[in-house]
């Protein structure tokens, strides 16, 4: 017998079904933030940092042309890729207003909502492929349109990138309960008005990313759904990487050339710590 599938050309899960990425994503996020709250280094070690260098004291510094003993440099531009990802599983600390804790359980709590009913409609080979792509979306924006010595970290590019497909995925569908229209107006008004203590620019990369996910998803013709969607989403990722790619060697261009400044400490806890949140869950 055939097994049944969505219109995405998953297989149609059973009511029943648990949805276990979905799970597995939120036990990883607190099993990081445990790992943070036992050793606070590893949000420097794992946030989305672009080009800085590490100073005396374990602090952040702007990038040098030249730096003197004791700096090195550290980053995305420096061949730790790793965070552009990573820095999607790291959350604010407890000491660390205005967010503190609020940071991962709205986090949770929204990847919980959105997550659970997309992974049902597109199943998990597709689902995971779309969260990690909008966490790197997010990032890549925020490689081009933060500071370079500003960290960003949270899962809310990630899952504002599930907001984007689900309000895609929910248009193809006619089945919206979420409310995809007014889920899509809450993100972009929660990304304009805390943009002075969260990174606008994760959430708009990963809003955007997820979005363009959803479109490929969506318009895969039937009779070559599969190879059209991974064809896709590796045309997606040759972007990302590219666009990482010209990022990385314009910030060497401009160090080379000394146009950034020299020894001047970066106030890192001033600029937008962090993604911030994917907004409230229910009620907004």
């Amino acid at each position: 017998m055939r097994q049944a599938r969505t219109v995405f050309g998953s297989p149609a899960a059973s009511d029943g079904a648990r949805p276990v990425v979905t799970i597995a994503l939120i036990l990883l996020n607190f099993a990081v933030y445990a790992a943070e709250l036992m050793q606070h280094s590893v949000v420097d070690k794992l946030g989305m940092l672009s080009d800085a260098m590490r100073g005396p004291n374990n602090a952040l510094y702007e990038p040098m042309a030249s730096p003197p003993p004791g700096y090195h440099p550290i980053g995305v531009a420096h061949g730790e890729w790793y965070r552009m990802i990573t820095s999607a599983f790291v959350h604010i600390l407890p000491n660390q207003p205005p967010l503190g804790p609020m940071h991962i359980l709205f986090n949770m709590l929204s990847l919980w909502m959105f997550g659970v009913v997309v992974e049902q409609q597109i199943g998990k080979v597709r689902y995971i492929a779309a969260y990690l792509l909008s966490a790197l979306g997010g990032s890549v924006f925020c490689y081009y349109l933060t500071a370079p010595y500003t960290q960003s970290i949270g899962a809310s590019g990630a899952i504002f990138g599930l907001i984007g497909l689900y309000f895609v995925l929910s248009r193809k569908l006619h089945f919206d309960p979420l409310g995809g229209r007014r889920q899509l107006v809450i993100a972009v008004l929660w990304l304009v008005l805390a943009s002075r203590f969260t990174s606008w620019q994760g959430h708009l990369g990963g809003l955007v990313t997820g979005a363009v996910i959803g479109l490929v998803y969506v318009y895969a013709p039937r009779a070559r759904q599969v190879a059209v969607q991974a064809a896709g989403l590796v045309a997606i990722l040759a972007v990302l990487i590219g666009a990482t790619a010209v990022r990385t060697s314009a910030l060497h261009t401009s160090a080379e050339e000394g146009l950034v400044r020299h020894g001047r400490a970066a106030d890192v806890a001033g600029g937008p710590a962090a993604e911030g949140l994917a907004g409230l869950t229910s009620g907004h």
